[in-house]
Order: C-alpha cells, then structure tokens, then sequence
C-alpha cells in the first residue's frame, strides 16, 4: 500500500475548500445508550460516545465490559433498550447514502467456503445489484488494495490466516464505506501477521479517510492504531476513561520501540488494571 506524508493525525479532510471536522456532524453519536438483554443481563450503562469524522478510535478493555455490544450497536446489529445513536448527524435510515457508509468487519473472516476470493469479494456488490462490469471494477481495486490480486482465483482454504482476513476487508472496502467497524479482526493471528495487518490497516484508513472504530483486547495495538482510546470496565459496561494518542502518522516499526509508545502503553495498563478492579467492584 502506498505509504502517505508523516503528518498529525488527520482532522479529517481538512482539505482546501472543505469545513473543518468540528464544523461537521460527528460520524456517531452514542447518546445515553444502554443495553439490557432480555435474560435480565445489563450488558451496556448509559454510554456517551463521539467518534468524529476521520477518527481511528479503539474499545479497549477486559473482557465482558460490553465493548463487541458497543460496536454491534454502532453497526445497528443490535438496538439500545434506552437511549439512542445517531450517524452522520441523523438517524440510521440515512445510512447508505453518498458519504454515509458503513460496513462491519467480524473476528472470524466468515468467507464462503464454496466461492473463490473473488466472489467473496463481489458478494456484497452482487446483492446491490451492481452491473457486472462496474463491480469487478471495484473488486479489482479492493483486491489490490489489501494485495490479494494474484489471488483471486484462490478459494479460501487454500489462503493463510492473515490472507482470508484480507479477503474479509477486502469485502468491506468493495462497497467503498465511509465508517469501517471491526471486533478483533486479527486476535487470532500470530503476532508478525498482526503487526504487519496493523500498518496495513493504518495505511489504508490514512490513505483513504476512513472513519474506524476497531475492538482489540491488546494495548499495543491500541496505542499503534489509535488517534483515541476508549477504556471500558464491566459489569456492566460503561467508559471509564478516554486516552487521546497524539503522535504523528504514519507510523511505522520504530514507534513500537520509542519511549513515548511504552509511556502510552504503562498508562493505559494501569487504566485496565483499574478497569478490572472497577469491575470486579460490581460483581
């Protein structure tokens, strides 16, 4: 992927001519949302969330403090018993429209055992009704974007790890989305695949100003990926602190090993640490 100028994190499309972000609706609004599963669970308290136009926002935190639940919610998979969200300023229904895209990317790459990765690909376009000619178009360029075009022809066994989850983004990027949402995308992989889909994923979220809201349980990729991260406790779930990560992009190997990312990391254990504490507090 073509690596972009080292700048600050991007206030979203600041081009010329455009409005800043802050003169723009936020791409989501979480507004006082709660989540009470109908075996009497409280999964979510009241949550206030922003995330703006352009952010890289991690969930972070132990497991069952609702952060899967959270995203869900954002995706509009699930809907709050109390509260509300909003996208792009408006309610979901606008959702779908030009700059009002969203797609959700799952833990498991959940690719067609059956279909090539081109048709995995296409499958999103196919159910759009896209004509055959626009849509391998577009297939072509999400395949090499995340450099599976040689491997198109390839079924999903026949890939590793790391590949179908490519295939998998590749699938989200063919319906050109605005707002990517994914839950753990790459907690099953080994530790070289997943940095290596890191940069990838920094690198494509700068290169096209995407708006993502990522679920990980690791502190290291938190603080590599994130212009903001969000820590959660559980029992029920809710946000107990918010950690703003103002270093410049791109960022590369030699920032895993600065001081300022381990600063970054010693903050936002001890953060966890509290989360859990917190949690277990409510039990």
């Amino acid at each position: 992927m073509r690596m972009a100028q080292a700048v600050r994190a991007p206030d979203t499309n600041s081009a010329a001519g455009e409005p800043a972000a802050a003169a723009r609706p936020p791409a989501i609004e979480v507004l006082g949302a709660e989540k009470i599963f109908s075996n009497g669970v409280r999964a979510l308290a009241p949550i206030d969330l922003t995330v703006n136009q352009g952010e890289f926002v991690t969930l972070l935190g132990p497991s069952g403090c609702g952060k899967s639940t959270l995203l869900k919610m954002v995706a509009n998979l699930i809907e709050p018993t109390s509260g509300g969200l909003m996208w792009w300023g408006r309610d979901y229904g606008h959702v779908g429209e030009d700059g009002k895209k969203l797609v959700f990317v799952f833990q498991d790459p959940t690719l067609m055992p059956w279909a090539r990765v081109r048709g995995n690909v296409r499958l999103p376009l196919d159910l759009a009704g896209v004509p055959k000619s626009e849509g391998d178009a577009r297939v072509d360029k999400a395949l090499a974007t995340v450099g599976l075009e040689k491997f198109d022809a390839s079924y999903p066994r026949q890939l590793s790890g790391g590949m179908q989850m490519r295939a998998s983004i590749a699938r989200a990027l063919v319906t050109e989305p605005n707002l990517l949402l994914m839950d753990e995308p790459f907690g099953a992989l080994d530790e070289i695949t997943r940095n290596k889909l890191d940069q990838d994923l920094l690198d494509l979220w700068f290169e096209k100003t995407l708006t993502v809201v990522f679920v990980t349980h690791s502190i290291y990729e938190s603080v590599f990926l994130s212009t903001r991260v969000v820590v959660m406790a559980a029992r029920p779930g809710r946000v107990l602190r918010e950690v703003v990560i103002d270093e410049p992009y791109p960022r590369d190997d030699a920032f895993r090993v600065s001081q300022k990312f381990a600063a970054y990391a010693r903050d936002l254990q001890v953060l966890l640490a509290e989360a859990s504490v917190s949690g277990a507090a409510h039990d």
